[in-house]
């Protein structure tokens, strides 16, 4: 299983699903335990959706890493 889940976009779900399991408690009921899909999905690194639509939030991020570092001088 290739990972297919950036960083930032790991760390986006991670949040948003921690949010969720938070409001299950209080408001959504077992409906906010959908929160724990996007919290194993950073955990993992990989999406399912990300897979079938072949997206790949890693590869653009590694790609677009450091536009800039030809420019730093190596001491």
């Amino acid at each position: 299983m290739k990972t297919n889940v950036g960083s930032y976009d790991g760390a986006v779900r991670f949040v948003a699903g921690c949010v969720l399991l938070s409001l299950s408690h209080r408001t959504l009921g077992s409906w906010g335990l959908l929160g724990l899909i996007p919290i194993l999905s950073a955990v993992c690194g990989f999406c399912p959706l990300y897979w079938i639509l072949h997206l790949d939030t890693k590869a653009w991020e590694l790609a677009h890493e450091h536009p800039h570092r030809s420019h730093v001088r190596k001491a």
